[in-house]
């Protein structure tokens, strides 16, 4: 069964969290959700989300993907932690999956992780970086090798199937998608 890491920071956009969580499940695949401390997670818009573990406790396991859900200030926490920038360098070197939405792929490419890549991310977060290697893209999903990124909330939906066809195969994708009744 693959395994996926969702950290989850505080001020993250629930949206985002709520549909990866629950497509990649509908999937049948493993979902850890964990938190940068032991608090819930209050997200953007107030919803409370209680994550599956303290991140602390998750660093050492195995996964196959490592997924980022964007909002702010989440993703200001996200980019704050260097464990989570440890972490996203090390499933990169591993030859595992990275994705983030909306605001998150500025944790990537603090990280180092978008540097000759394709991406995309929420309106003006990648743009106001510097990012010469990194060509921008307004797709509402970018794939370039291992690296998935997405544009925000109404591209959720997609960026989740994406990663399910990514992890297991577009066959699953399409179950997933028909039984949404999209």
């Amino acid at each position: 069964m693959k395994r996926v890491l969702i950290p989850l920071a505080q001020g993250c956009e629930e949206l985002e969290a709520v549909t990866i969580i629950d497509l990649m499940r509908r999937a049948g695949i493993e979902v850890i959700t964990a938190g940068l401390d032991d608090q819930t997670i209050t997200a953007s818009r107030g919803v409370r989300l209680i994550p599956d573990a303290q991140l602390e406790d998750v660093m050492e396991q195995e996964f196959d993907m490592l997924v980022l859900p964007g909002g702010l200030p989440g993703a200001d926490h996200l980019d704050e932690d260097r464990r989570i920038h440890t972490l996203l360098k090390k499933m990169s070197e591993d030859g595992g999956y990275i994705a983030a939405i909306c605001a998150a792929p500025k944790v990537l490419a603090h990280a180092g992780l978008l540097n000759g890549k394709a991406a995309t991310g929420y309106p003006g977060v990648l743009d106001s970086m510097e990012l010469p290697t990194t060509e921008m893209s307004r797709d509402a999903v970018v794939i370039d090798g291992r690296v998935v990124t997405s544009r925000g909330p109404g591209t959720a939906m997609d960026f989740a199937l994406t990663l399910i066809a990514q992890l297991l195969s577009e066959e699953k994708r399409h179950e997933v998608e028909q039984a949404l009744v999209r």
